[in-house]
């Protein structure tokens, strides 16, 4: 069994959208990223930190999913991370409420011994210096590392960022963030300049207009499934990755075949999320609802035609 590595937040956040609202749950990007990953053959721990304030039960229900809670420190006197947002009516936009760092303010990541050499490396979106402090932590380098970030990072630390970027395998971003990162509108060439600064593998995401996979020339495309209503996008993105390195994960093979079936194994998963509000549906879903959409999935793409 691989073992896998995620580092990022796990916090609070409060949620408005046009279809209700929500005071503080459970929420942060590797909150997401593990609870995905938790649906394959995996062994997945999370590196965070959490206040006092941090309900037990949150931790508990994370360990019901198997993933190993070890390496989220807990300050005591300190505050969890919180984030809050209202989203727009179509959903696409958003506007942040509220952010509170507390206890990240001043996160100093510590790997647990039995993590340190992990097979797969999942940054999720935080400080670049924070993902490369947990690089430095790790003795040999996993069999891959992919990296999530976002326009705020390249806006206020872009060095560090080009640093912790020229280590990986794969990057994460949205087509903003993509085209922010290259300065090219057109998102094959942004692909291209990402590659030049060190990802082999750039993978883009589009919402709910499916999400791209680069490598070196080639392209690869996934749909979002249609569905017929979308509660809550947030965590969709993270929900993204962590079903993308699950399954690179649990198959040990980081070919780019493999990587086109891991990029539908993410927009499977990220079409859950967005059903409930925050983490809530991603923590009642059954394997055979996963199966079943994998199915519509591949009668959505499938389809025969005459090259003659």
């Amino acid at each position: 069994m691989s073992k896998l590595l995620i580092v990022g937040t796990v916090a609070f956040d409060a949620i408005e959208t046009p279809f209700g609202k929500t005071n503080k749950i459970l929420g942060g990007a590797a909150t997401y990223i593990s609870l995905a990953a938790s649906h394959f053959n995996v062994e997945s721990g999370i590196v965070s930190v959490v206040g006092g304030d941090f309900p037990k039960e949150f931790l508990q229900k994370l360990n019901q999913k198997n993933i190993d809670t070890s390496g989220i420190e807990i300050i005591e006197d300190g505050k969890t991370f919180f984030w809050s947002g209202k989203y727009h009516n179509d959903l696409n936009a958003r506007d942040t409420l509220t952010t509170e760092l507390n206890v990240l303010a001043d996160f100093e990541p510590k790997v647990p011994k039995h993590f340190q050499n992990p097979d797969f490396l999942m940054l999720g979106n935080l400080h670049p210096a924070v993902q490369m402090d947990v690089i430095q932590q790790i003795p040999q380098r996993p069999k891959l590392v992919a990296l999530d970030t976002m326009n705020f990072w390249m806006d206020n630390t872009w060095d560090e960022l080009m640093e912790v970027i020229a280590k990986v395998d794969v990057i994460t971003i949205n087509d903003e963030e993509a085209r922010q990162m290259s300065g090219e509108y057109s998102l094959v060439k942004a692909a291209q300049k990402i590659h030049k600064m060190g990802p082999q593998h750039v993978v883009i995401k589009k919402g709910e207009h499916g999400a791209l996979l680069f490598n070196n020339g080639d392209a690869f495309f996934a749909p979002a499934l249609p569905l017929e209503e979308v509660f809550d996008p947030t965590g969709a993105g993270d929900t993204f990755a962590g079903g993308f390195i699950g399954y690179l994960a649990s198959t040990h093979d980081v070919s780019f075949e493999n990587m086109k079936r891991a990029v539908i194994s993410g927009s499977n998963l990220a079409s859950f999320c967005v059903e409930k509000f925050g983490t809530e549906r991603m923590l009642d879903l059954t394997k055979e609802e996963i199966q079943n959409r994998l199915q519509e999935f591949k009668q959505l793409t499938q389809f025969d035609i005459d090259l003659s």
